[in-house]
């Protein structure tokens, strides 16, 4: 007996239409159909009828009368065998149905992730959208900021060009006052020198009838005797403090200075003096050169006189110092000269001792003079026309005793005053200053 077996299956994976399709020209060969469903899917099996094995039974039996005797083993075998096709076929069918499953697990599980992915990537373009939302609103703030910032910087650019005005009218305004001081103190000076020499003629007339022969001041006065310096005029006999005339040296040039006859043994001729303000000190550089003020007050001798003087021999520089409380203090620099007018009158010293600070408040090593019109200091800004006077100015230094003239109640916080740092600090203006010189073997 031959036995056809026709196998079908379906998903609904599949499209419908072509399954109908086939169960349609199954249907048309007359066949049986035996119909399985498993999950979404459904198998037909079609088999022949049994008529039509009845027919093909009977024609094989025609068909061996006519030719052979039916040999009933060998039918045996050949219905084994296709009941062996058909165990085949029954796991191959087997596999086909595992592996259908298979694809529908994972069908499931590509269905699931897809719609996972698509929910994150739903969320993510939500989360885009506010982060879009917030940027454009930071964006606004920051342009708000930026306009109210400008605004501001203008706003501070206007008061500080209206301070800078106002700034500049107050410095006009401090000028006028101290020309107006200057010319006060002038004319002050004017009177106070004009009552001096008025009191120093009665004095000398006083002089000359109490005492005709004295060989002291009267006749350094009234004979003109010339000296080198005043330890020369000491050594003579005269040893009256007072005014001398001095000889410049290697020149028949005269010269008027105080001595200082009393003060450490005397012989001490006054470099520089400063007691009551009477006198400007704010020269020029050939004001500081020749000397200037009057030898019986407020006076400075002159570079050039000193620098000559102190390179023939060593000298020695005692500065005296006093303040507005009664206190004083002095600086005894052991050696001491000037340099010529080609190397700036640079100062040279050695050798402090003294009160009035253990460190020197002339800077060291010795700087070059600079005055209003000769600015020879070791700053970028001009120290004497800032702090006034002519001075061995380093970066403006420690020490001015040529700055301006403070009385009291007003000499304090003042940094263009008369100042000696490591004494009264920088602030505090001295009531009253004195350079002295001597030969070092006086």
């Amino acid at each position: 007996m031959q036995l056809t077996v026709y196998f079908t299956w379906s998903c609904s994976i599949f499209l419908a239409s072509g399954y109908n399709s086939f169960s349609k020209s199954m249907e048309t060969i007359g066949k049986k159909q035996y119909q399985v469903q498993h999950g979404s899917c459904s198998y037909t099996f079609l088999l022949p009828e049994t008529d039509n094995c009845r027919s093909s039974s009977s024609y094989v039996s025609n068909a061996v009368q006519r030719d052979a005797p039916l040999d009933y083993d060998d039918s045996v075998q050949r219905l084994q065998l296709l009941e062996n096709i058909m165990e085949n076929n029954t796991q191959w069918l087997m596999k086909v149905l595992n592996q259908t499953t298979r694809l529908e697990l994972q069908l499931l599980e590509h269905s699931l992730s897809t719609n996972k992915l698509e929910r994150q990537i739903s969320d993510q373009t939500n989360e885009i959208t506010k982060l879009q939302e917030k940027n454009s609103f930071l964006e606004k703030r920051v342009l708000e900021m930026e306009d109210k910032h400008t605004l501001q910087l203008k706003s501070i650019k206007d008061e500080k060009d209206q301070l800078q005005v106002l700034v500049a009218r107050q410095n006009s305004i401090i000028e006028e006052l101290e020309k107006q001081l200057v010319t006060a103190t002038v004319n002050n000076s004017v009177l106070q020198k004009q009552q001096h020499d008025l009191m120093e003629t009665v004095h000398n007339l006083l002089t000359m009838i109490s005492t005709p022969n004295s060989k002291n001041n009267f006749i350094a006065k009234e004979e003109q005797i010339s000296f080198k310096d005043c330890a020369e005029a000491f050594k003579s006999g005269l040893t009256t403090s007072g005014i001398y005339t001095l000889t410049v040296p290697n020149t028949a040039q005269e010269k008027k200075a105080y001595c200082d006859m009393e003060t450490n043994g005397g012989g001490w001729t006054i470099m520089q003096r400063r007691e009551d303000g009477s006198v400007d000190f704010h020269r020029t550089w050939k004001d500081y050169k020749m000397g200037f003020g009057d030898p019986a007050g407020e006076y400075w001798l002159g570079n050039e006189f000193v620098s000559q003087l102190t390179n023939q021999k060593r000298y020695v520089l005692k500065i005296l110092l006093k303040d507005w409380e009664g206190n004083e203090a002095y600086s005894l620099y052991d050696q001491f000269y000037l340099a010529n007018e080609e190397q700036k009158y640079r100062i040279h010293l050695k050798g402090l001792t003294g009160t009035a600070g253990k460190i020197s408040s002339i800077s060291q090593p010795g700087n070059d003079f600079s005055t209003k019109d000769a600015d020879n200091d070791k700053c970028i800004c001009k120290c004497s026309q800032m702090l006034t006077g002519g001075w061995w100015f380093d970066a403006c230094g420690p020490s001015n005793l040529n700055g301006m003239y403070y009385p009291l109640r007003q000499n304090n916080n003042k940094f263009n005053g008369i100042k000696w740092y490591y004494w009264k600090g920088s602030g505090y203006s001295l009531k009253a200053t004195t350079m002295m010189i001597r030969p070092a073997d006086f």
